[in-house]
């Protein structure tokens, strides 16, 4: 088991919340629904420039690819609900979209990575044709 610098230790089912601990696993449901959303989930992170895939690399690239499938999955669940609940087709967000939350943001990752490389970076804006 490890541990971080304060001598809590830092293993399954340690996530705490105002001095509570709080469960890491997920809810108890129907199985078989829970194994379609998953197989559903799988598909769509092999699929390429939608919301969905981009938003399960996001997670897998913190939290692992099983933990990524299951934040997916729920994700699927909610646009289902919401599908049914308005009657409204679904409306994809788009491969850019966290990109552009935050385009400051973004532009300061890419500007420290390349300085990291070795780079001397000055910004110009594209002028609009």
């Amino acid at each position: 088991m490890q541990y971080l610098a304060c001598g809590l230790s830092y293993g399954p089912g340690n996530r705490q919340s105002g001095g509570k601990r709080l469960s890491g696993a997920i809810r108890k449901g129907n199985p078989y629904v829970r194994a379609v959303l998953s197989e559903v989930a799988w598909a769509i992170s092999h699929t390429k420039n939608n919301y969905l895939c981009e938003q399960y690399h996001r997670f897998a690239r913190r939290l692992g690819k099983k933990r990524a499938i299951v934040a997916l999955s729920h994700s699927v669940l909610v646009i289902i609900y919401h599908v049914l609940r308005t009657k409204k087709p679904y409306t994809d967000l788009g491969v850019d979209y966290f990109d552009k939350l935050d385009t400051s943001r973004v532009q300061q990752h890419h500007i420290r990575r390349l300085e990291r490389l070795g780079y001397s970076v000055t910004l110009t804006p594209k002028e609009v044709a």
